[in-house]
């Protein structure tokens, strides 16, 4: 009977929960890797990562462990500005490079504020969730 219900369910999704650290260098890693997609894909065309950006954001809030779930806001601003090292235009070496990271978190700031959104409201919610558990508990 176990069997049939998990074969109509379909195939079982990842549920890692990672520490903090954990949580953070999936983030980062992922958003470089994403940057450097982007780049190479689409020419680094800056609403692409931005969409890419959010799922990102939704899964490092919900891997988190619940100890640990208060990072993903925190991390997640910093992956995105990682990220987009690879991803932004930039010409002509360090300071072409570094001028194009600010002007791609300057027009990208409406994809960065809404992950940010997310991955917060997410880790509110987890956290709330956890804290009420642990209350019932004791």
């Amino acid at each position: 009977m176990a069997r049939a219900a998990r074969a109509v369910r379909g195939p079982r999704l990842p549920n890692p929960r990672l520490t903090g650290r954990g949580t953070g260098l999936f983030c980062v890693v992922a958003m470089f890797l994403l940057g450097c997609l982007d780049a190479l894909l689409f020419d680094g065309y800056m609403p692409v990562y931005g969409v890419l950006f959010l799922p990102v954001c939704v899964l490092t809030a919900l891997w988190a462990r619940a100890g640990d779930v208060l990072t993903a806001p925190v991390i997640v601003p910093i992956a995105f500005a990682v990220g987009l090292i690879p991803a932004a235009d930039g010409n002509g070496g360090l300071l072409g490079r570094l001028m194009g990271l600010f002007t791609g978190l300057a027009t990208q700031a409406g994809w960065l504020y809404t992950g940010t959104l997310f991955a917060g409201v997410i880790v509110l919610v987890r956290r709330v969730r956890w804290v009420r558990g642990r209350r019932r508990r004791t």
